[in-house]
This record gives structure tokens, C-alpha cells and sequence, in this order.
């Protein structure tokens, strides 16, 4: 973009299916979108469940700049080590003090400074730290570096997610939800100029539901016995958008949805 900053930011990565998608399309969407700096929710890379510090090492060179997780970030035991060294992993800010890894972090880009903060749902979710005062502190400190800050709110209810694009309006550049696997038709940008979408969508299986087998998923439904969910092994779709931002102001400018087909 001309004179603006574009982001490029993709949903929940489901599984090896996802993992495909991602490790070899990732660099061909940067080129698409001539995205300028690149976001990922990784949290369900690894059997729809998870990322380890391999995963995430790939990712990274796929052309990601930044990792963002969520609930699911705690599965794996090798990872907790990884969240304490690896700054541009995050895991959700409102967690307790005390856990392993940090909820934000700044990246430079062709000179430009962006801020990530990365924050967890309470609404039929862990009822963990408030994300609302969370993202107010947070937010503070990271506009005392730039005023390009973008959000992964991982959360399950879309009240709660429009409630804080509505109490960070003007605050920050973007706010995208993740969590739910379905991509959402309400992007827009807020009147005080935040990008939003209630939910980037997975970048994992198409034939699935929300990226594990449907015949679980169907048996789940029908007999009410926790089934343990096993991720599909089908090509995959990436999901998510492009947000142009004016590195001036760190207004929103453009909000895009994502809806690529993978042949892996």
C-alpha cells in the first residue's frame, strides 16, 4: 500500500492440515497482499490442541513476525519454556501473574513499529483476569512505543468481542476475534477508526467441523459422550484479513476478509 502499513493476519491454525497450509502458502499471501507485517493465531497447530517451539520456529520462517495463541496455548509442556524466551510468541495477557510467557510484544517492519497484545475471553471461557482493564493497561504502555497496535481478542462470545472494539475505539488500529474456527461477515472499521471482525475464521481442514472429524463431531452431538476430537487430514483454507493502517495516526484505513483455497 502506497501510504499506508498493511497487516496481514490469519486465524487458529488447525492441525497438520493447517500446518501445511500456512508452511507453504503463508509467503505466496504475503506476496498477494503485499503485506507488510504478518500475525498468526497459533494456539491449535499441533493435533488441533496446542504449538510447540517447533512448530512455532517454522512458522516464524514461513514469514510470520508475530504469534498469538489463546486457551489452548497450555497443552503442550515443551512450550512453556518457549513463551519465556521467544518474545514474539504470546500467550493471553489476562492470565494470572506468575504463568510462563508475556501477552504483548513490538515488532519493527521497514521502519515501522507495530505493537501486538494478545487477550482471552471470560464469557463461557476460564474466568481469568479482566481483558477489558488488561487491554487498557496494556494499551497505555504500548502506545508510549507506537501508535500501530493490533489486538487478537480469543474469545467465545460476540457480545464480549464487539463490547471491546466499542471500549477501544480510537485506542488501537485492530481488533480481531479468534477462538470459534468460523470466519464472520462483519468486518468494519469503528467510528473512532479500529478495524474489527468479530472472528478471523481457522486456517485448517475444510471437510471438518471447526477443523476435527464431522463423524466425531456427529457422535459427540448424538450419543453426549465426551468423544475425544481427532483433527481431519484433508486440504486445507486459510482464513483471516489485511488491515491497511496509516503509520501516522495508527487509524484503521481498509479492513479485508481472507478466503484462500490450499491444495495440502
Amino acid at each position: 500500500m502506497a501510504n499506508g502499513f498493511r497487516a496481514l493476519i490469519l486465524g487458529d491454525v488447525v492441525g497438520q492440515s493447517g500446518c501445511r497450509a500456512v508452511l507453504l502458502g503463508l509467503h505466496g499471501l504475503i506476496r498477494k497482499h503485499s503485506a507488510d507485517v504478518v500475525i498468526v493465531n497459533g494456539e491449535n497447530a499441533i493435533d488441533g490442541f496446542g504449538i510447540t517451539p517447533d512448530i512455532a520456529s517454522q512458522i516464524f520462517k514461513a514469514g510470520a513476525h508475530v504469534i498469538t495463541t489463546g486457551n489452548h496455548v497450555w497443552q503442550k509442556a515443551e512450550i512453556l519454556p518457549y513463551l519465556d524466551s521467544e518474545e514474539h510468541i504470546l500467550r493471553p495477557a489476562n492470565y494470572p501473574s506468575g504463568v510462563a510467557g508475556h501477552g504483548s510484544c513490538t515488532v519493527t517492519v521497514h521502519g515501522v513499529q507495530v505493537g501486538v497484545l494478545n487477550l482471552q475471553g471470560r464469557v463461557r471461557m476460564w474466568s481469568i483476569d479482566c481483558p477489558f482493564r488488561k487491554a487498557k493497561e496494556m494499551v497505555r504502555k504500548l502506545r508510549q512505543e507506537t501508535k500501530i497496535i493490533i489486538l487478537d481478542f480469543h474469545a467465545e462470545a460476540t457480545e464480549e468481542k464487539e463490547a471491546l472494539a466499542c471500549y477501544l475505539d480510537g485506542d488501537v488500529s485492530a481488533i480481531v476475534g479468534t477462538h470459534t474456527h468460523t470466519q464472520t461477515a462483519d468486518e468494519r472499521i469503528f467510528s473512532k477508526g479500529t478495524a474489527y471482525i468479530t472472528d478471523l475464521g481457522m486456517s485448517g481442514p475444510r471437510s471438518s467441523v471447526i477443523g476435527f472429524d464431522p463423524q466425531i463431531g456427529i457422535q459427540r452431538a448424538l450419543t453426549q459422550m465426551p468423544l475425544k476430537n481427532e483433527v481431519s487430514n484433508n486440504p486445507s483454507f486459510l482464513r483471516g484479513v489485511v488491515v491497511d493502517i496509516d503509520p501516522a495516526t495508527g487509524k484503521a484505513l481498509a479492513i479485508t476478509r481472507i478466503r484462500e483455497e490450499s491444495v495440502v
